[in-house]
């Protein structure tokens, strides 16, 4: 019996006509295409895009090489070098993420005690050439400087969350 139904829905074609009755329900429905780089879709607060370093309001860098973020980073994507400066404290001579080895979980942000490193809403970036996946110190805090107006009333709507 089920070979002959099986010879008898080929024939009629059946999964076809169920096919094409998918096709037709959905070409008449409401588009849900996104034109994009004139729209934009709305971001999460909790997304996780490009890192970046901070600075104080008095142009200083946030970062005191207390090496947190380089150690709990799963990846191994930070390598951090720091000296100690003229009057005793400690900062980074070199500030590196590989960004092809990041996952972008946010252990790194959540580790500093200082707010220093974050990852913006930015994900419209890309590379041309090899090498330009690990971002340096100072592509970091030009990032920083570029969205730290942004990057603050983020910080302002993650504590309202809290």
């Amino acid at each position: 019996m089920n070979a002959f139904k099986h010879y008898v829905n080929s024939f009629l074609l059946t999964e076809l006509c169920k096919g094409l009755g998918v096709t037709l329900r959905n070409l008449f429905a409401r588009k849900i295409t996104v034109q994009y780089p004139d729209e934009k879709t709305p971001i999460s607060p909790r997304f996780r895009g490009l890192h970046a370093l901070r600075r104080y309001p008095n142009g200083e860098e946030r970062c005191i090489a207390c090496k947190l973020c380089e150690a709990v980073c799963p990846a191994l994507a930070i390598t951090i070098e720091s000296e100690e400066r003229e009057d005793g404290t400690r900062r980074t001579t070199r500030y590196d993420i590989d960004l092809f080895k990041c996952i972008y979980c946010g252990f790194c942000e959540e580790s500093c005690p200082v707010d220093s490193i974050v990852e913006t809403s930015f994900f419209e970036f890309h590379f041309e050439g090899r090498g330009e996946n690990v971002i340096t110190k100072q592509q970091l805090l030009a990032v920083g400087d570029r969205f730290e107006k942004q990057i603050a009333a983020d910080r302002k709507t993650d504590a309202a969350y809290r």
